[in-house]
């Protein structure tokens, strides 16, 4: 697949900164429908509106995330309603979208801030549910967050498109009925990068991680392990972190005296921008030579958002990603046209998949023909679907994991723009990073719940 660099000249982003068988299927479709406004379900909408709940870190480690997947929520709603371009409403295939909002209903919304902490996240989303009576919750920057509000709307009985969430375990041990995840995880990530760093790097390396202290971090550095161990790495030794730790030069003094190679880091958001800045011009690592060898660093989970906070620290840094604005297919530059004629810059992978999450429920509810909760996660499970930027994709019903091909990508040594700091080193094809859903556990739990409505 070609990558167009070309389609975002900073002139032009300058310029764009101010603009923000029918017979047959209609018995069944009023039947379905009938009987399920029959049944008691959690903020079912009655009026002429329908309330999505739209939960992002704010503030945080992870608020620069966060306001980016703020600006696709609002973009997908104006879309469903629709208002603007239409944006991917027109591409999704196959597709219900009617672009008259969800079921006939106009698409509004209330936000929370999830702080990038778990409490907080329940909080905001029990206060949509019970306050505002939204009925689908989404975003979040954190798997911690993923986890955490994922188990309340499962309790709730209102369904969760997960936002940004790389752990293994959101639809591993802890996966739920209710919830359901776009984006890849931790697992996707060693299996493409693995093979790219054994190519680049060699396979006799020493490799030394720095983790975020929570499921996400655990699960990233698990992964990662186990695929560069596999080429013939030593892990010479893995160190937590805490989140929104800020400076990060205690834990890296100890690295170039541990005779690794290869520094890891399993740091997101600005973790990763303060770890990696301070790794490559404080310590200057970038430069040293280890075992006879040219010392690299690793970033296995990689957005352009974070490499603009990094500025020259990313140059050469591998690292895989969901998506990228510059992919050579027309969802993606549809999509990159409308965010950024709307704010000024092209989507982040956060972006992204936020907003594709949130036209796949509108079209689960279009096609199941009501917002009964389990004829909507019927229609989701494993629901094969293109036209959002990601090729062919599957929403395997056994985990609610989306699967879909992945990117291995590499900080640009010369730049064109601010906004075209990556390139894409590889198209790794989702069959390569499938697996089987055992592997992780846990259990999904059952359609019918009590919820809020009890």
């Amino acid at each position: 697949m070609a990558i167009d660099t070309s389609a975002w000249s900073r002139r032009r982003l300058l310029k764009t900164g101010a603009a923000l068988g029918a017979g047959l299927a209609t018995p069944h479709f009023f039947v379905r429908n009938a009987w399920s406004q029959d049944q008691a379900f959690c903020n079912n909408p009655t009026g002429g509106n329908v309330v999505l709940g739209f939960n992002v870190p704010q503030s945080g480690p992870y608020a620069d995330e966060g306001a980016d997947e703020l600006r696709a929520f609002q973009l997908a709603v104006q879309h469903l309603n629709g208002e603007g371009d239409g944006g991917l409403v027109k591409t999704l295939q196959p597709s219900s979208l009617k672009g008259n909002g969800i079921l006939g209903k106009k698409v509004t919304f209330v936000t929370g801030d999830t702080q990038t902490k778990s409490d907080a996240a329940r909080a905001s989303a029990k206060r949509m549910i019970e306050a505002d009576k939204a009925i689908m919750i989404s975003g979040g920057s954190s798997s911690g967050v993923a986890v955490a509000v994922q188990s309340l709307c499962q309790d709730m009985g209102v369904m969760f498109m997960a936002g940004l969430t790389h752990s293994n375990d959101t639809t591993g041990k802890d996966k739920r009925r209710y919830g359901f995840r776009h984006f890849f995880n931790a697992y996707m990530s060693g299996q493409a990068l693995g093979p790219v760093l054994g190519e680049e790097y060699g396979k006799d390396r020493k490799a030394y991680h720095l983790t975020a202290d929570y499921t996400w971090g655990w699960t990233q550095e698990e992964s990662i392990k186990n695929a560069t161990e596999a080429l013939g790495w030593e892990t010479v030794q893995a160190v937590r972190t805490p989140l929104g730790a800020g400076d990060f030069s205690q834990y890296l003094t100890p690295v170039l005296n541990s005779g690794a190679d290869v520094l890891i880091l399993n740091h997101y958001g600005g973790d990763m921008v303060n770890s990696l800045r301070q790794a490559v011009t404080q310590f200057d690592m970038k430069n040293k030579q280890v075992n006879g060898k040219q010392f690299e660093i690793v970033v296995p989970l990689f957005s352009e958002l974070m490499a603009q906070g990094a500025g020259e620290a990313v140059k050469g840094i591998l690292g895989t990603a969901n998506w990228d604005w510059k992919l050579d297919n027309e969802p993606s530059k549809i999509l990159a046209k409308s965010f950024g004629e709307a704010y000024g810059s092209p989507p982040s992978q956060a972006a992204q998949t936020c907003y594709v999450q949130t036209l796949l429920y509108a079209n689960a509810a279009e096609k199941a023909g009501t917002f009964y909760p389990p004829e909507l996660i019927k229609a989701l499970e494993d629901f094969e679907f293109d036209g959002m930027g990601n090729g062919p994709t599957l929403y395997r019903g056994s985990d609610h994991q989306c699967f879909k091909d992945v990117l291995v990508v590499r900080g640009k040594e010369n730049p064109t723009n601010q906004f075209d700091l990556m390139e894409i080193v590889k198209i790794v094809p989702r069959d390569q990073v499938t697996y089987d859903a055992s592997i992780f556990g846990g259990d999904l739990g059952p359609y019918e719940v009590k919820g809020c409505a009890a």
